[in-house]
């Protein structure tokens, strides 16, 4: 099973950004143009990729102790795959650790691909917000 991790350095609280990741029926909020459109239904979002992929996407676990959403996407190309995302305090701001594990294997590199370009706009859209909702 690929196992790919990513950590994403956000100048921004942990509280903001947390509040942002946590919110799973609006998530191309945090990352416009990575992802184009997402509708919740109960537990399960869809959502549309920038390439027209749709995916659906059931919550399984939402921690506000520890900060850490975990959905899953049970149906679709996938043998399996799940995804978490925690957010940890950092002397900058917050440090997002995003993990994905799937089958098969083929999908390990557009994947780890895709969270690169969604990471770069999460980070700018998160810091945006965070710089605009500071200032007088």
């Amino acid at each position: 099973m690929a196992s790919i991790r990513k950590e994403i350095m956000i100048t921004a609280s942990p509280e903001y950004v947390w509040a942002a990741i946590r919110d799973f029926g609006a998530v191309q909020r945090i990352v416009p143009g990575f992802l184009t459109d997402c509708v919740l239904e109960g537990d399960i979002r869809t959502v549309t990729f920038f390439n027209g992929r749709v995916a659906r996407e059931r919550l399984v676990d939402i921690d506000d102790n520890m900060r850490r959403l975990v959905y899953a996407e049970p149906d679709g190309r996938f043998i399996t795959r799940s995804a978490s995302l925690e957010v940890f305090a950092d002397e900058r701001g917050s440090r997002v650790v995003w993990i994905n594990d799937l089958l098969p294997n083929e999908f390990a590199e557009m994947i780890g691909s895709n969270m690169d370009k969604a990471a770069i706009v999460l980070k700018e859209t998160l810091e945006r917000g965070a710089m605009a909702s500071s200032t007088p």
